[in-house]
């Protein structure tokens, strides 16, 4: 019997890699972000430019 895989969903993969170069102040910010919410920093990214989209779109 083989065992099922542990790891992400198939669902909504998350395949593209986005490199980006940020001042010292915006490093200390996100860190602090992704601490106090307890998410990772590519999270914080993620619902950053979410709720961006969703200010134009109104």
């Amino acid at each position: 019997m083989v065992a099922k895989k542990i790891g992400r969903p198939t669902e909504n993969k998350k395949d593209t890699m986005l490199r980006v170069r940020i001042d010292s102040n915006i490093v200390i910010k996100l860190e602090e972000i992704s601490k106090k919410e307890n998410i990772s920093k590519s999270e914080v990214v993620r619902r950053g430019i979410i709720n961006q989209y969703n200010d134009i779109k109104k």
